[in-house]
């Protein structure tokens, strides 16, 4: 027990991992399906 891991911020860690993944497939799904987004509201204002 004299090298025992310290396991305290393991959580926040993995927390911290998940959100960045999360961020990435956000930040790739905007980028892939923006124009298209962008087109849609386009055609709603037009169209009113």
């Amino acid at each position: 027990m004299l090298f025992a891991p310290k396991e305290k911020g393991q959580g926040l860690v993995e927390y911290a991992l998940i959100l960045v993944l999360v961020a990435i497939v956000v930040i790739v799904i905007l980028a892939i399906l923006g124009p298209a987004i962008g087109n849609v509201f386009s055609n709603i204002i037009s169209g009113l």
